[in-house]
């Protein structure tokens, strides 16, 4: 919720000498003067080596009143929660579209429906327009949940656009007072090895280039015209976009891109249809374009060390061939479900981040040799039952996490050889087995699970004895009610049959 120190450095100090503001009350906190701000701490932060004029009381006041609508936003916000995950989002507008058209087909029907014999026009327009009131107003309540979905995401989205605007704001404020390094680079001209570069590329075809740590800052447009080019490795560099015209690069199939100033990536990217490497970790992307799902070649993606907050929704269903995924070292809250799908897929990195947990279905990943979600700390709580089904698991590593039982199916990873549980308050299975290594682990689980299973077959069987026992004593109420009645028909028969009277019996004595 609040802006990280590390990209928002003057605008997280200005809001942490800020005192809890409401929406509601914006202006009620009394000792709270915002011509005066409260003194800074004995102890300077260390923006203060940058900025040594931030604790002069009126550049602090000026820059508290420049960023009040972040401080409300930021109260708000953290009033209606957290930000929902790119699925929620995604799923949200896909109901939304579900229920439109569910609402014209209904009153597409409404329109057509014959008008009854026995009531007249005036009645059943009355009619049509009641009916038709009802079902937008059964609509919008069905429509109301996902709505607030999409709002609420909105709501972050603008309050990210709204940080981004305050630190520029802060930064010209600081500037004006004269306290500001002015020392701008300028943007560089084009490196003559780039230009070089070029030139060799008209007249002969070149397959490989390699741009790895030049310091260039942006790569011209005309790159996308070497059209042979098989390999392009710019990592180590200062770029900070990726130019449209790199689609050009039709036969491309390894692109490096790491360790640049990436704030996004082109949407173009998704027509390099042989793409089957790519690299663009350790820039500073939090998300990434729905077309790279195009790039349907891949093979290994590393997009780690960024800033991804989610990753696209269909990526698991379009990369059908990829075989190892980095998303270490970002802030992904989860995994697509869509993940499930990629069943080619032998080593999956996601540790450093935000998971709360894996997807239900990740048993799927039949082939999967190397999952490693540690260090997602206090967030990932658990794993799915179905991880028992990843025959093929090697490597596992689950450290530093708050995980306190393994799945019951854990035993059933039997080519697992390395296994890292560290800093976990697991209860099963204790520390003492941990200690002894992975085939104890498996040992102790499949004894666990054999003990459940036992047990819940006692309680079946004793749930069968209970139905039989039942089901005999019913039995034999049964039949001796069957048979009670067959005796006592046959007693009132011989007491009762109609027939001649023997006269011997109506004498009289």
């Amino acid at each position: 919720m609040d802006p990280h120190p590390k990209s928002y450095p003057l605008l997280s100090y200005v809001l942490s000498r800020l005192p809890s503001i409401s929406s509601s009350k914006p202006h009620s906190d009394p000792p709270f003067d915002l011509e005066q701000p409260p003194p800074a701490d004995t102890d300077p932060p260390p923006i203060f080596d940058e900025m040594p004029n931030l604790s002069h009381p009126k550049v602090l006041a000026s820059m508290t009143h420049a960023i009040y609508d972040v401080a409300q936003t930021r109260s708000l916000l953290q009033t209606l929660g957290s930000r929902p995950d790119h699925e929620s989002v995604d799923m949200a507008r896909s109901k939304l579209a579900e229920i439109d058209s569910g609402l014209s087909k209904s009153l597409e029907e409404l329109v057509l429906s014959p008008r009854p014999a026995e009531v007249d026009q005036a009645e059943w327009r009355v009619h049509l327009a009641e009916e038709e009131q009802q079902i937008r107003q059964e609509a919008e309540k069905e429509k109301s949940m996902y709505k607030s979905i999409l709002q609420l995401d909105e709501m972050h989205e603008a309050y990210g656009k709204l940080v981004k605007q305050a630190e520029e704001k802060l930064v010209k404020i600081y500037e004006k007072a004269g306290e500001v390094d002015e020392n701008f680079e300028q943007i560089e001209e084009i490196n003559p090895e780039v230009i070089g570069i070029l030139e060799d590329a008209q007249g002969k075809g070149l397959e490989r280039v390699d741009l790895c740590g030049r310091k260039l800052r942006f790569l011209p447009e005309a790159f996308g015209r070497i059209s042979g080019l098989i390999s392009l490795n710019l990592s180590g560099n200062q770029l900070e976009f990726i130019p449209d015209s790199i689609a050009g690069l039709q036969k491309l199939e390894e692109l490096n891109v790491s360790s640049n100033l990436l704030v996004s990536l082109p949407d173009s990217i998704g027509l390099l249809q042989n793409l089957k490497i790519l690299d663009v970790s350790g820039n500073k992307l939090n998300a990434l374009p729905d077309s790279i799902c195009h790039c349907r070649s891949l093979i290994e993606l590393d997009v780690s060390f960024n800033a991804l907050l989610y990753l696209p929704t269909n990526l698991g269903n379009e990369l059908g061939n990829l075989q190892r995924l980095s998303v270490y070292l970002n802030k992904l809250r989860s995994l697509p479900t869509s993940i499930c799908r990629m069943r080619s897929l032998r080593f999956l990195d996601a540790h450093f981040n935000e998971l709360r947990g894996l997807p239900d279905d990740i048993g799927r990943l039949t082939n999967l040799e190397v999952l490693n979600v540690r260090c997602n700390f206090s967030d990932l709580t658990a794993l799915p039952e179905t991880l028992g089904e990843l025959i093929n698991l090697k490597e596992l590593d689950i450290s530093n996490n708050q995980i306190n039982a393994l799945p019951d199916s854990f035993s059933r990873l039997e080519k697992l050889t390395k296994l890292n549980l560290d800093q976990n308050p697991l209860v099963f299975p204790p520390k003492e087995i941990v200690d002894q290594g992975v085939d104890a682990v498996k040992i102790f689980m499949a004894n666990r699970r054999a003990d459940k299973l036992a047990e819940e077959e006692r309680k079946s069987m004793m749930e069968i004895n209970e139905v039989e026992e039942t089901g005999w004593l019913t039995r034999s109420a049964s039949m001796l009610k069957s048979y009670a009645s067959v005796v006592g028909g046959a007693v009132s028969g011989y007491l009762g049959a109609a027939g001649p009277r023997d006269p011997v019996l109506d004498q009289e004595r």
